[in-house]
């Protein structure tokens, strides 16, 4: 779980003026030891529709936990027996994704400390109101719900199959996501000209259990529907590029991508733009499964699209796939060049490759730059086109800055430094 601890102090407690609703069926723990305070949290989570438990130490909040599934967990600090913090533990040993929302009335250092690295959900400060706390344990419990789900998505994408029912399950999470996808675009910087570029088209889905990139792909591979995603990308990206603010947009191509025959009709709506598009091909094993790579990339290259290697340095992509795609831009993967100004091995090897592409001219791109000290380092080293955080996160193509006509290149991408 990625929780959000944040630093509530409320002052007065005025009623709620308007009860949220819990989702159906949430039930909660609430270990409090002050009997009046255990009866009014319990009595404003009920009114939010929640099932309640109340524990009046924190042994017997562990207790509870060891013996129900709960959609999240509300504890004072300072209790006896066990402490809130040791309920805390408890709780996401029962269930890693557990929200746990923290009250102190004698905030203090150590534990904040504590919440921040045991992952609790809310850290509050007493007195609260009752709307504060139904606000904190809704929350809680809608994330908890997500979790729950993503991580049966994640064990769906990587289990193998022998229920049906689990593929069934897949299958619709699968659905719904295919349902929501849209392009993000994270622009890819010339550092010498001050300039965009290019954009990486990243593939999105709305549904919460496969917001991760990697658990949708795994699951589309575990239900044979990678040339589904990779199609939907292509006509997203290609019904785009009308509205790009830049002339290339580079697009990621799995290794199974260039076995779908779609890829190479020049009546595709993507190929009516080849000249504008760079593929990265993405192979994250081995691109040995996959005949002719070679003469399929020159294929695409004689429809007019480029060829990219991505994720060199990440184990992934090697000398060997360079060899057989004979790219036009490499990139560089975010582990190799995180850090690299502090790092004295990736400096070199960053150093010996950039040296070594620019006789070949081939370009490199440095991808997941997010320091000006990783940026200055890189330039010094002969790396020109950065992508990162550092410089823009993924966007739709409509939230991105329109630079005047002299800023867009119209040079081929492989021959701009």
């Amino acid at each position: 779980m990625n929780p959000t601890v944040a630093y509530v102090s409320v002052k007065s407690t005025p009623p709620a003026e308007e009860t949220r609703s819990a989702p159906a069926g949430s039930h909660v723990l609430i270990a409090e030891d002050d009997p009046l305070l255990l009866r009014a949290y319990a009595r404003a989570l009920g009114a939010a529709g929640c099932k309640v438990d109340r524990a009046e130490n924190g042994e017997e909040a562990v207790n509870l936990l060891l013996a129900n599934p709960y959609d999240a967990i509300v504890s004072d600090i300072n209790l006896p027996c066990v402490d809130g913090v040791g309920v805390l533990q408890a709780a996401q040993k029962c269930d890693p994704d557990m929200p746990v929302v923290l009250i102190t009335g004698t905030p203090c250092l150590d534990t904040v400390i504590a919440a921040v690295e045991h992952s609790a959900f809310r850290y509050l400060l007493k007195p609260l109101s009752m709307a504060q706390l139904q606000d904190a344990v809704i929350d809680s419990v809608k994330m908890h719900r997500v979790l729950v789900l993503r991580r049966l998505a994640i064990d769906l994408a990587s289990a193998t199959w022998s229920p049906a029912e689990d593929r069934t399950s897949l299958r619709q999470l699968f659905d719904r996501a295919m349902q929501s996808v849209w392009m993000a675009y994270q622009p890819i910087f010339s550092c010498k000209e001050k300039r965009i570029f290019a954009y990486e088209a990243l593939l999105r889905t709305d549904e919460p259990t496969m917001a991760n990139p990697c658990v949708f792909l795994s699951a589309a591979e575990r239900l044979n529907r990678m040339a589904e995603v990779g199609r939907i990308v292509r006509d997203r990206v290609a019904a785009e590029m009308p509205s790009a603010v830049t002339r290339f947009i580079f697009i990621n191509l799995h290794g199974s991508d260039l076995l779908d025959e779609h890829l190479y009709d020049p009546g595709s709506p993507l190929s009516r733009v080849a000249d504008r598009v760079v593929f990265e091909v993405t192979e994250r094993a081995s691109l040995s499964s996959v005949p002719d790579v070679g003469a399929r990339a020159d294929r695409l290259r004689k429809l007019g699209f480029r060829v990219a290697l991505d994720n060199l340095g990440a184990g992934y992509a090697d000398l060997g796939s360079f060899s057989t795609l004979q790219p036009t831009i490499v990139k560089y993967d975010m582990s190799l060049v995180r850090g690299v100004d502090s790092s004295p091995t990736r400096r070199k090897v960053i150093a010996a490759m950039t040296s070594l592409f620019t006789e070949m001219e081939v370009k490199v791109v440095a991808v997941g730059v997010e320091t000006e000290s990783e940026c200055e380092t890189l330039v010094d080293l002969g790396v020109d086109l950065m992508q990162g955080y550092l410089f823009a996160r993924p966007a739709p193509m409509s939230d991105q800055a329109s630079p005047s006509v002299e800023e867009v290149s119209t040079q081929d991408p492989a021959t701009v430094a």
